[in-house]
């Protein structure tokens, strides 16, 4: 796949939080085999939201591009088969 319209974020490293620069992006737990369902998650007007089913914790930060994440490496990215 070229990429996703909708950025997708991860947490392999267990961070407590992430900050992001979009408000509307999907979850995706860890990279597989240890993710969850890949969930969307939407802000709507507050400037976090916590995942459901991993509990990381999500801050926007709109200094961020949509596909940076601080701490850096939180963007998921599907891997070639």
């Amino acid at each position: 796949m070229a990429g996703h319209l909708i950025p997708h974020f991860q947490n392999d490293a267990g961070h407590s939080s992430i900050e992001v620069g979009v408000s509307e992006f999907m979850c995706c737990g860890a990279n597989p085999p240890h993710d969850h369902p890949h969930v969307f998650l939407d802000m709507g007007d507050e400037a976090e939201i916590v995942c459901g089913y991993c509990s990381t914790l999500y801050r926007l930060n709109t200094t961020l591009k949509p596909n940076e994440t601080n701490p850096a490496g939180c963007l998921f990215e599907e891997r070639a088969a």
